[in-house]
């Protein structure tokens, strides 16, 4: 995996965030309808087919948590490292100060434009040593990281992995296609995880409809909505849809 930069202001004396993770931005409500901060020692599972939004989402809160002053990981399997970052600009998130102060560090399975490492997998992530250096560390997408052909001795041991990280201090943000996963190894990682997420979408008069529905959310600070309406749009970034039923 490749970063986006040879210099690593990232790499300086890691202290953990005791009280969760603020997310909150002046240009929506979303933390406001969503428990306020992400748990900290945690597992997050942002669930959605392709096109449920689950980049989105998860950039959103990137740049929440970035602004905030916690320290993410960001490592993606769609997007280069360049494409990462020009995504998140065309919604109105400029995030290239935050990587030079080193308050986010972006990986990418094919490198900063596009020099493919296929061979990298779930267990290759989980060992580098830039997860121990940040607050957060998201993977979108992970369920096309994880291992094939699972025993049930095989899955209690990725989920004992996955705890052993969280225990450390620090988060795990997973993006998951259902159908990419293993049957199984899904309902443990929602069992498990303390926050679930489920992206919905739907046709309602000729336009798409997007919910976030909290199907679990625990240790929030603040109310939580069960579903929040959301759209994005170019250069407003992300914006809560008061109009959706909640």
């Amino acid at each position: 995996m490749k970063s986006d930069s040879t210099e690593d202001p990232f790499r300086t004396a890691h202290k953990p965030i005791e009280d969760g993770f603020p997310f909150d931005l002046e240009t929506d409500s979303l933390a406001d309808t969503m428990g306020l901060r992400l748990p900290n020692r945690s597992l997050y599972v942002l669930q959605g087919q392709v096109g449920g939004g689950k980049s989105l989402i998860s950039q959103r809160l990137v740049f929440g948590m970035v602004e905030n002053g916690v320290k993410v990981l960001v490592i993606s399997t769609e997007l280069t490292t360049r494409g990462w970052i020009e995504q998140m600009q065309s919604i109105g998130y400029g995030i290239t100060d935050a990587i030079r102060e080193g308050k986010l560090m972006v990986f990418s399975r094919f490198g900063t434009i596009a020099e493919a490492n296929p061979n990298v997998g779930l267990y290759e992530l989980l060992e580098s040593d830039a997860i121990e250096l940040a607050d957060v560390v998201v993977i979108d997408s992970a369920s096309s990281l994880m291992p094939a052909n699972l025993d049930d001795t095989s899955r209690f041991q990725l989920m004992q992995r996955l705890r052993q990280i969280s225990s450390q201090g620090r988060s795990l943000m997973l993006c998951v296609d259902p159908e990419e996963m293993d049957e199984k190894l899904m309902h443990n990682l929602r069992s498990s995880a303390e926050i679930v997420l489920d992206l919905k979408t739907s046709m309602i008069g000729g336009e798409i409809k997007r919910n976030i529905v909290v199907t679990r959310f625990l240790r929030a600070a603040g109310p939580i909505q069960t579903s929040v309406g959301w759209r994005v749009e170019p250069s407003m970034g992300f914006i809560v849809d008061i109009t959706a039923v909640s």
